[in-house]
């Protein structure tokens, strides 16, 4: 890259781009040439106001993420600070023998005003701040950051589960999926990064204490034996200017470690520091009431200092005094003024208004369960159950109908119940104050909780306390609240029951839909070929076999191409599938060019074809003793396969898929099956099994 092209790039990024370079730089000529006093009480000021700047950046952050620079800015405030030190400690060597001044304003008045000229109690005031900055903040900051990252490390598998989890169950979008991981592994170097950069202030503690005494021997060795300064003299002026020197490089370290600890232990909300303190320290008056009595009864002792006992035992009583008023009248006005009484209406006629359709989907939760649906009570399950609607919709390819959410007395306190069509189609009872930690099948502990199981999937799983979900993630379980249970539930119960959520008026939808791309195409279809009646059964029959009919217009073509020659919904099912056969192979095994596949035994599979009709009335004299045995070798199968890590497939000759299909779906719920010419030619076929009437047989 040539010097326009770095210029050019320069000037895009604007100047903002060029502050770390500039102060880098600015460090590297503090330790290369000599400053003047001027210069030196401009940085030294400088530092001093950038680190208020972080502490009060660092007070009103909500979460440590909010400032993941902070690391290294604390580097680089480090290294600003040192490099002031080495600037200072030559011009204090080189004119440290003139006094006063003669290292500038600033470090005059930290040795002159601060510590009131007596270089003793410079000390004294040096040694304990570095007492404080390098026993008591850093060290206890440096601890809380090892244990912070070594926790958010082991706790990412855990976070990145639960992600997954809620991306499956619909409750968040790809884009949301990928923020919220890389949130995640932020949060990992965040805590990483602050881990290594706490030994950066502490190592600046020990610097500043070695530069503090290499300066008052240097001092003193040039100022007696350069200089001609007796003993006395050169202490005062270089021990003066030394102490100045050491106390403006100490608060500004100090302010920074007090930065760093408060960030590291900072706990991600809604409000800033100041807010929580108020909000959690102040909530409750009667612990200052308490307060304000024990400071009372000290305050009447004799001998105590009365005035300053009474006065801050006065100020804690009338605080929690106006604390309960400002509660008090808060409940007040939260109480609703009952309505006066209404006059009994006249009874008015019978409409067909006053008959209520049946819910398509219906969600009764009981009355402990009512918080997690009201918004106005911090409820999230209302959003959770849009953003299922909205996963669904997209991967069906017609638009969900709304859930209808009721409360329900006769269930549980903490019961919900799935209904479609009014018919209740799944029931479980969760805890609306804890978290499920659900197993996924590889676990490094147990946990202290409700144990139960996962109605969505039947998975094992413990109901604990909200406190333990980071441990739990840690050791392996995807941890999820209440809300995304109910959540997950509906999702599951809503995709295995799609061909009951189509009707008559979402497939004129999607014919409306189609009609602006291709109008042609749907004039000639419905109701021209097809009624809208055997389109809906089509429809019914691709969802129920769990295929998405988002790809309309190939399913309208190929029914406007075969629905001439027959009207048997069956026949046209099998077309559409055909047609849709990249999709179908793709969604089960996705982009791999052999597909494992089960097969059944070639005398089995004629049996078959003689013995059912191709139509969909098919079964008529079919061996039951043969029908047991082939539900055990199918079972036996998808569990082999399952074991393997691989998608249960079956095989069979188209004339017999329809109904194998059937059987398989309530036989072995698992396993799909596919007929031979709806696999696509760009794939190959692995058998991997033999389904035989003794049988399962491996090849």
């Amino acid at each position: 890259m040539d010097a326009t092209a770095i210029l050019s790039n320069v000037k895009q990024a604007g100047s903002r781009s060029l502050g770390a370079p500039l102060i880098l730089i600015m460090m590297l000529a503090m330790v290369i040439i000599p400053l003047p006093p001027f210069a030196l009480d401009t940085f030294f000021t400088f530092n001093i106001a950038l680190s208020l700047v972080v502490l009060l950046v660092v007070v009103y952050t909500h979460k440590p993420l909010e400032f993941s620079v902070f690391p290294s800015l604390l580097l680089v405030a480090t290294l600003l600070r040192l490099a002031l030190n080495v600037a200072s400690t030559r011009v204090v060597l080189l004119e440290g023998h003139q006094g006063g001044d003669a290292a500038g304003k600033v470090i005059e008045a930290f040795g002159s005003f601060v510590i009131g000229g007596n270089y003793a109690v410079g000390l004294v005031v040096f040694a304990i701040l570095v007492i404080i900055n390098f026993v008591v903040v850093t060290k206890g900051a440096g601890r809380v950051s090892e244990v912070s990252a070594r926790f958010t490390l082991d706790a990412m598998p855990g976070k990145q589960m639960a992600i997954d989890a809620d991306l499956n169950a619909g409750l968040i979008s790809q884009d949301e999926a990928r923020e919220r991981r890389e949130e995640v592994s932020k949060e990992a170097d965040f805590y990483g990064a602050m881990d290594g950069a706490s030994k950066f202030v502490r190592g600046d503690a020990v610097a500043g204490i070695l530069i503090l005494v290499i300066n008052i021997v240097g001092g003193l060795a040039i100022g007696m034996a350069q200089h001609d300064l007796d003993f006395s003299t050169a202490m005062r002026y270089y021990a003066l200017l030394t102490i100045g020197d050491g106390l403006v490089a100490q608060i500004p370290s100090l302010l920074l470690s007090v930065s760093a600890a408060i960030i590291v232990t900072q706990v991600s909300s809604k409000q800033d520091m100041g807010e929580q303190v108020v909000s959690q320290l102040l909530a409750n008056p009667r612990s200052l009431a308490i307060a304000a009595g024990v400071l009372g009864l000290m305050g009447v002792i004799p001998g105590m200092p009365n005035l300053a006992f009474l006065s801050l035992a006065a100020m804690a009583g009338g605080g929690a005094w106006l604390i309960h008023r400002n509660r008090s009248k808060a409940a007040q006005h939260s109480q609703l003024v009952e309505p006066a009484a209404e006059q009994p209406a006249e009874q008015k006629e019978l409409t067909w208004e006053d008959v209520q359709p049946v819910d398509i989907i219906g969600l009764e939760v009981g009355y402990r369960l009512i918080p997690l649906v009201d918004r106005n009570q911090g409820g999230e399950l209302m959003n959770r159950i849009k953003g299922v609607r909205k996963k669904l919709s997209q991967e069906l390819g017609f638009l969900v109908q709304p859930v209808h959410i009721r409360d329900n007395l006769d269930l549980g306190p903490t019961t919900y119940r799935i209904s479609l069509h009014g018919v209740p189609i799944g029931e479980a009872e969760i805890h609306p104050d804890r978290d499920l930690a659900i197993n996924p099948g590889r676990v490094f502990g147990t946990l202290q909780g409700i144990e139960t199981r996962d109605p969505a999937f039947g998975l094992e799983a413990v109901w604990i306390d909200p406190a333990q979900r980071d441990h739990a993630q840690t050791l392996g379980y995807t941890v999820v609240d209440a809300s995304t249970v109910v959540a997950t539930h509906l999702s599951e119960i809503l995709q295995s029951h799609a061909h009951e959520l189509i009707g008559h008026e979402e497939v004129q939808q999607l014919l409306d839909v189609l009609a602006r791309n291709a109008p042609k195409l749907v004039e000639d279809l419905v109701p021209g070929t097809l009624s809208l009646g055997l389109l809906l059964k089509i429809l019914q029959n691709l969802l129920e076999e769990q295929i998405p009919i988002r790809d309309i217009r190939t399913i309208a073509e190929t029914l406007a191409e075969h629905a001439p020659k027959s009207q048997d919904p069956v026949a046209l099912t099998a077309a559409v599938r055909v047609a849709l056969s990249r999709s179908i192979v793709q969604q089960l095994v996705g982009p791999v060019e052999e597909i494992p596949v089960v097969v059944l035994d070639p005398n089995l599979e004629q049996i078959l074809q003689h013995t059912l009709q191709p139509s969909e009335e098919g079964g008529v004299g079919f061996e039951p003793g043969l029908a047991e045995q082939l539900q055990q070798a199918l079972a036996e199968t998808a569990r082999q396969q399952e074991m393997a890590g691989q998608q249960s497939i079956l095989l069979v000759a188209a004339a017999i898929r329809p109904w194998m299909a059937r059987f398989a779906r309530h036989s072995v719920p698992g396993m799909r099956v596919l007929s031979y010419n709806e696999i696509p030619d760009n794939r190959k076929i692995k058998v991997v099994a033999t389904v035989g009437k003794p049988g399962l047989e491996k090849e």
